[in-house]
């Protein structure tokens, strides 16, 4: 089911504090409290749809009691799953949701997944080749510090990826040019043809280039870059990345959940204020 997002005083009329009913969302930060201490995200508002549902679930209670149910060491911590607040030891989660999906909202370069991004969980692009977000599954980026020539062979290999899929494009509006060629046993004028679309793919692909401000900070402070332009980055964290490291450090099984559970106990509005 996909449930189309309210406007922000709605969302707020919602929840039951009502000094946040009149709370203008470019004030608002989340404040999470979890087994292991304190985490406070501020939320982008060029991100509204993502930031405003993220607040509706906060007034609601949605994440009070739900587990980290994913965290990898040097990659990231992921929570939300709303089946995790009763989940057994050992049992496997990932794929409760408040029954709806949110709108694709990547904005790179200008969000990207450095160290401390809070970005939103999603199904992979073979079953949601629209990237829309998980209503509530969230995750937030550790990574590691990038090494410069690992940064240069991920754009190499990007920009190789976007010229294989246009190159494959180009061939199918070609088609029917291709099949007469190869009926006619032309392969010099079957080469002249596939060079003539490797130069039209080279031509209308261009390289990539990360924007020397997003490179800095990979390699300065790190972050998981592989992800950047699959998924919505919608905040960061501004307190607590302690607390963060302390998660991605705990024992996990091979389903990388944390053996010892890692709750949020409490999740709240706060002004920026006030912090």
């Amino acid at each position: 089911m996909v449930v189309l997002i309210a406007g922000y005083a709605t969302i707020f009329s919602q929840t039951m504090n009502t000094d946040l009913k009149s709370l203008n969302p470019d004030d608002a930060l989340v404040e999470i409290k979890t087994s292991l201490g304190d985490v406070v995200v501020e939320l982008y508002n060029d991100t509204p749809l993502h930031r405003d549902n993220f607040l509706k679930l906060v007034g609601k209670g949605f994440y009070d009691g739900v587990l980290f149910h994913r965290v990898i060491d040097e990659f990231m911590v992921q929570t939300g799953d709303p089946k995790s607040k009763e989940a057994k030891n050992g049992e496997e989660l990932g794929d409760g949701d408040p029954g709806y999906t949110i709108e694709a909202e990547i904005s790179y370069p200008r969000h990207f997944h450095k160290y401390g991004a809070l970005a939103a969980a999603r199904t992979g692009d073979n079953v949601n080749p629209e990237r829309r977000s998980s209503g509530s599954q969230f995750y937030i980026v550790t990574g590691k510090k990038q090494n410069p020539a690992r940064l240069d062979a991920m754009a190499a290999r990007a920009t190789d990826a976007k010229r294989q899929e246009y190159f494959m494009n180009l061939t199918k509006q070609y088609s029917d040019s291709i099949k007469s060629l190869r009926l006619a046993h032309d392969s010099v004028a079957l080469e002249n043809l596939r060079q003539e679309l490797i130069k039209k793919t080279e031509e209308a692909v261009l390289p990539e280039n990360m924007p020397e401000e997003i490179r800095e900070a990979y390699t300065t402070i790190g972050g998981t870059p592989h992800l950047d332009g699959a998924y919505t980055v919608f905040g960061e964290v501004i307190k607590g990345m302690d607390v963060v490291e302390k998660i991605q450090k705990v024992e996990t099984d091979a389903s990388d959940r944390p053996k010892e559970d890692v709750r949020i106990l409490s999740a709240k509005i706060i002004r920026k204020n006030k912090e």
